[in-house]
């Protein structure tokens, strides 16, 4: 084996743990995907024998080649403006695929990156990397140009955020199932008094219809109505696992329709997120809910 198929070979073993890095720093798997080839470039470039610990190398490249495409992102004018929901990572209900499990380690929810897009890209990433992926604020600071008592400040921040927008939620996911079952036999059934049983008083509904701003409901009457008026669009709704959590995807006439992801605390639905993007959804790889 020539050094060439070597670093190719030791590439491919970190590539799980890269593509992480990457998606949670853009919310998007084709993103993801290109800042990990993107990676590959400058490592083939690169003076691979001078690179003491490779897996610390690649995390923090592909770190910086995310932190270039965020900040390249905010500043086209061609890219809508405002906030918008991830790349959903869709499963079965029954359990999240082996080639998913890195992607969601963490507990990745959607509701999470709604909080991450408020975060600002140099907060972003040392959020990112030192609380997710524990690398050192001297080697995050080093990719923003800072301190790294500067880098710490901003992790800090993203931490704080994070903390207030997103308490702790549900663990016990057959539990969370069952709510869902019984929101979706409610809305189905037009059984309104049960829909707003299962929700919480404070609840939120997120919709990203690709306008670049979430529309956002909240109260449990008013996202009950919404249910039960979306129950009369005749969709196929099928439970699944959304970013690891329960929620479900809609088909009519065969397409998909749309995906949600649900957020619940206390056996009660406190976030509903919904993409509703048709160019989003269409490049959604929806193939492990087959059958």
């Amino acid at each position: 084996m020539d050094e060439r198929d070597w670093l190719a070979e030791r590439f491919q073993e970190h590539r799980p743990r890269m593509r992480a890095v990457a998606y949670r720093m853009l919310g998007s798997v084709s993103e993801a995907d290109d800042a990990v080839q993107e990676t590959w470039i400058r490592l083939s470039r690169s003076t691979a024998g001078a690179i003491d610990n490779l897996e610390a190398w690649l995390v923090t490249a592909v770190g910086r080649v995310a932190l270039n495409m965020l900040r390249s992102r905010r500043t086209r004018r061609e890219e809508p403006l405002g906030t918008h929901l991830p790349d959903p990572i869709v499963d079965r209900a029954d359990g999240v695929d082996p080639e998913h499990e890195a992607l969601l380690a963490d507990s990745v929810g959607l509701a999470l990156f709604v909080v991450l897009e408020t975060l600002t890209p140099a907060e972003r990433l040392a959020y990112v990397l030192h609380d997710m992926f524990s690398v050192p604020f001297d080697e995050i600071g080093a990719i923003l140009g800072r301190s790294p008592d500067a880098t710490r400040q901003l992790a800090s921040r993203g931490r704080r955020r994070i903390r207030d927008a997103d308490p702790a939620t549900d663990a016990d996911t057959a539990a969370q199932q069952e709510v869902v079952k019984a929101f979706l036999a409610a809305a189905r059934d037009g059984d309104f008094d049960t829909l707003v049983a299962v929700l919480d008083p404070d609840i939120v509904r997120r919709v990203d219809t690709g306008s670049g701003i979430l529309a956002e409901v909240s109260g449990a009457e008013n996202v009950a109505r919404r249910a039960m008026a979306a129950s009369l669009l005749g969709l196929d709704v099928r439970a699944a696992l959304v970013n690891g959590a329960p929620g479900w995807v809609s088909l009519l006439d065969g397409k998909v329709f749309s995906v949600a992801a649900l957020t619940l605390r206390n056996g009660r639905i406190t976030e509903i997120d919904i993409l509703l993007d048709p160019v989003r959804l269409t490049r959604l790889d929806l193939t492990r809910l087959d059958g």
